[in-house]
C-alpha cells in the first residue's frame, strides 16, 4: 500500500535515480504539462512529505517554465491508491505497469524515471511547496516529526472516529489504512471510538511513528515482524479469518469512505480491549 513508509523509499528510488543529474528529456502525459520541457534542469533532490513527493529542480532561467528568473521549481506528485514510480536503466525494458499508464517519464544519460498512474501532478516553484502540502500535521518520517503536535492536532477533534482521525492527514501525515487498521488492533482500540475516549492518546501516536520507522526502506509492510507472506498484519485484509491473539473471527466494515477491519474481541466498542503494544 502507497502509505507513508512506501512514499519514503519511493522518494529514495527517484533520489539516487536522478539527484545531481541533468535532464535529457521529459514528457509529461497530463493535460496541465503537456507542453513542459524540463530538459537541462538539474534535479536537486526528492523528498516525501506524508504521501506526498516533492523532486526539486533548478533550470537555467532562459530555459525555466514561465521565465521564472529564479529557476527552482519543485514537481509534485501523489501516489494514492494505486501510483507508482519506477527507475531504469537508458535502454531497459519498463515493466512497472501498461504503457496507457504512464503519466510522467523524465530521462537522464544514466537513468529513465518512469511514473505511473500518478494524481495531482504538478509543477510549482519551490517557494510554493506549501500551496500543495503546508496543510499537512507532522510528518511520522519526516525532520519535522513533532509527537506532541500530532497528539494536540487529534485531540482538537475529541467526537471524530479514531478510524477517521488518523487517515486524516491534517492531523499526521503518512497513515494510510492499512496502518490505521493495525494500530488500533495494537492499542486494542476500536476503530469507533470518538478521539477524546482514546486511553494514551500519546501511546498511539508514538507507536504510528515506530511502525512506520520500522518498515522505512523495505518493500514489505509488516505489523507483525513476519515479512511472510500472509503473515504480515494482524487484521488488515483478513476478515472472517481467526485474530492471531484470540480466535475471533476478524471482521470487516466502512467507515467513512474507508474499509477497516478489526477484532471485536481484542478491539470491543467501548472501553476495555487489551493493548498489544509491539510492532513484533
Amino acid at each position: 500500500m502507497p502509505e507513508g513508509d512506501t512514499v519514503w523509499n519511493t522518494a529514495r528510488v527517484l533520489d539516487r535515480a536522478l539527484a545531481g543529474r541533468r535532464l535529457t528529456g521529459s514528457d509529461f502525459r497530463v493535460p496541465q504539462l503537456a507542453t513542459t520541457d524540463l530538459t537541462g534542469a538539474t534535479v536537486h533532490g526528492c523528498v516525501s512529505r506524508g504521501k506526498h513527493l516533492l523532486l526539486r529542480l533548478t533550470s537555467p532561467p532562459a530555459e525555466s517554465p514561465a521565465g521564472d528568473r529564479d529557476g527552482a521549481w519543485t514537481l509534485h506528485s501523489h501516489l494514492r491508491m494505486d501510483g507508482a514510480w519506477r527507475a531504469y536503466a537508458p535502454g531497459e525494458r519498463w515493466t512497472g505497469r501498461p504503457a496507457h499508464l504512464i503519466r510522467v517519464v523524465l530521462r537522464t544519460a544514466d537513468a529513465v524515471a518512469v511514473g505511473y498512474h500518478l494524481h495531482e501532478v504538478a509543477l510549482v516553484p519551490t517557494a510554493e511547496e506549501d500551496a500543495l502540502v503546508g496543510h499537512l500535521g507532522p510528518d511520522l518520517l519526516g525532520p519535522d516529526w513533532d509527537a506532541a503536535e500530532a497528539v494536540r492536532r487529534l485531540a482538537a477533534g475529541p467526537t471524530v472516529p479514531v478510524g477517521e482521525a488518523l487517515l486524516d492527514q491534517r492531523n499526521l501525515a503518512g497513515v494510510g489504512n492499512l496502518y490505521k487498521c493495525e494500530l488500533l488492533f495494537l492499542r486494542g482500540v476500536s476503530p469507533w471510538t470518538p478521539v477524546g475516549e482514546v486511553p494514551d492518546l500519546p501511546g498511539l501516536v508514538g507507536l504510528a511513528q515506530r511502525l512506520l520507522a520500522a518498515n522505512r526502506g523495505r518493500w514489505t509492510q509488516s505489523s507483525t515482524g513476519s515479512l511472510r507472506r500472509g503473515e504480515t498484519s494482524y487484521v488488515y485484509g483478513r476478515r472472517a479469518q481467526p485474530c492471531r491473539r484470540c480466535g475471533t473471527a476478524v471482521r470487516k466494515r466502512d467507515l467513512g469512505n474507508r474499509v477497516t477491519y478489526w477484532c471485536p474481541t481484542c478491539q470491543p466498542e467501548r472501553s476495555g480491549g487489551t493493548q498489544i503494544d509491539t510492532i513484533g
